[in-house]
């Protein structure tokens, strides 16, 4: 049996083993929590617009995502309604609300959608509860987020409180989640959100939504569209609009840059960490390195049994890092009330696996140079 140097280099020294693990560990747990987090932004975007039920969707060119939003004349929908395939067009409203915590009594800005009661907007099960239909009916009465963060305050329904200085009961709850562009997200009708952000009028619009009739042709109609709207608003179909703003977040953001350069300066991290160790710890073993050499085994030779060293580190840093990555995807989606889509997916799991063997391997070749160009006569 081949004797297995790279393990028994290793384990040599065995506190130094579990220092080296543990460094692995710490780049691997920052490569998760960056790519989680970059994974996050893409979510979010998606995650909006498949709670709405249009096939296609009318925004400002000026408009840089969902909560950026400029107007533009409701008259757009209309003219989109008489295009043939499209079965309604519905209008949506967005902006912010100055929301007053009922019990601290400190405002908070919070993500507020207006839309006609009488319009299937969105799909969740919560907007077609006869009850919930009814509160957004009312004056001055606005539906919740469940994932609201808890600095709102009380949301239970019935709770009364302030939002632009102005009374607002919460009639009703629902689940969508805000993300990273809002805290808590609201629900009122477009009468009760052109009170509330006067003076915004209902002529013009944010959003505007176009439903399709079966069988209709999402790519078709939009090119239509494009050919016969004028150019004051953007068509998009919903894959499109979901990649134009997973595009802005991350591309275009600081933090998307943030996440991205996480993971980059995390890899760096990881190839010091791993280059130091596997430095110490042939400079320890110089003298059975150079033996090797004199006796007439090849760089070849000895580049493999770093490189295999740097593979052990890799694997045994990942596991603990991987355990710890999903302990903390967990604690991050309950510390912002499951408001942020963290999970951990196969294809992200692999993919920080086989970065972490590159990123070890990086630092056997630069580490091993010194064996290499090493002369067995000077070391003895």
């Amino acid at each position: 049996m081949r004797t297995p140097i790279a393990w028994l280099n290793l384990t040599h020294e065995k506190t130094r083993l579990l220092v080296a693990i543990a460094g692995v560990a710490f780049a691997v747990i920052l490569v998760f929590m960056n790519l989680g987090f970059l994974g996050s932004l893409a979510k979010t975007a998606a995650m909006v617009y498949g709670q709405i039920d249009a096939d296609v969707f009318l925004i400002s060119p000026q408009s840089l995502e969902i909560s950026t939003t400029k107007p533009f004349p409701i008259e757009r929908i209309y003219q989109a309604a008489g295009v043939s395939g499209v079965e309604r067009a519905m209008p949506l409203y967005v902006g912010y609300l100055q929301w007053r915590n009922p019990e601290t009594q400190l405002n908070r800005a919070i993500f507020v959608y207006g839309i006609n009661p009488e319009d299937p907007v969105f799909i969740m099960p919560d907007l077609k509860n006869p009850e919930n239909l009814a509160a957004l009916r009312r004056p001055d009465t606005a539906l919740i987020d469940r994932l609201s963060r808890p600095e709102f305050g009380p949301q239970t329904v019935g709770t009364t409180t302030e939002a632009e200085r102005r009374k607002v009961t919460i009639g009703g709850q629902f689940l969508m989640g805000g993300g990273f562009a809002s805290d808590g997200t609201l629900i009122m009708s477009d009468q009760n959100f052109r009170r509330y952000l006067d003076p915004f009028p209902l002529s013009l619009i944010n959003l505007g939504l176009i439903k399709l009739k079966p069988g209709a042709n999402a790519e078709q109609i939009a090119a239509e569209l494009k050919q016969t709207l004028p150019p004051d608003v953007a068509v998009y179909t919903q894959e499109e609009i979901i990649a134009r703003d997973r595009d802005y977040w991350i591309s275009a953001t600081s933090t998307g840059f943030i996440f991205s350069m996480g993971v980059a300066v995390s890899c760096v991290v990881g190839v010091v960490i791993v280059y130091q160790i596997l430095y110490t710890d042939i400079s320890d073993h110089m003298k059975q390195y150079a033996t090797l050499k004199a006796m007439g085994y090849r760089s070849r030779f000895l580049f493999g049994v770093v490189l295999q060293e740097a593979i052990i580190l890799a694997v045994l840093g990942y596991i603990p890092g991987f355990a710890v990555s999903l302990g903390l995807y967990e604690l991050t989606v309950r510390a912002t009330s499951g408001g942020l889509p963290m999970t951990m997916e196969l294809g992200r799991a692999v993919f920080v696996l086989a970065l972490t063997v590159m990123m070890c391997s990086l630092s056997a070749l630069i580490s091993v140079r010194r064996v290499i160009s090493t002369d067995p006569a000077e070391v003895f």
